[in-house]
């Protein structure tokens, strides 16, 4: 994230920052490749947080990031969660994420969590369905384009 945001902006997870408790971390390869990754931090009983999503740049295109969005919205569910928030970068080379999340319902909301306002930064959240109505047909899927 350094190559493309300012230093003050990263907001990305280290190995460590992986590594704790609240932080669950998972991964989708094809054999050796891995194409991306995805956490989910706990921040709150009922509110987590997306983190570190990427998807390598030759599978880009191929569905990586809905598969691990899906993943991790439906582990959220599960969990119990009412929502869910990111924070992402405002410049160019991330608008193919933002343009993800607003297709699963993400909204723009104010920063979160101790974030601080700052310009290279768009901060959204979605609401979760709730327990009622978790047996829904559709939940854990995409929308429809």
């Amino acid at each position: 994230m350094y190559a493309t945001s300012p230093a003050e902006s990263v907001h990305a997870l280290d190995v460590s920052g992986l590594s704790v408790p609240e932080v669950t971390f998972w991964t989708i390869g094809y054999g050796d490749e891995l194409l991306g990754c995805v956490a989910l931090k706990e921040l709150e009983a009922g509110h987590g947080e997306l983190k570190s999503m990427r998807t390598d740049a030759a599978a880009r295109g191929r569905g990586i990031g809905a598969r691990l969005l899906d993943h991790v919205l439906a582990e959220a569910a599960r969990r119990g969660y009412a929502r869910v928030s990111l924070e992402t970068g405002a410049e160019e080379f991330f608008r193919p994420a933002r343009t993800l999340y607003a297709k699963y319902g993400f909204r723009e909301c104010p920063p979160f969590a101790g974030y601080a306002i700052d310009p290279n930064s768009v901060f959204m959240t979605l609401e979760l369905p709730s327990a009622a109505h978790s047996a829904s047909p559709t939940r854990g899927r995409r929308p429809a384009d």
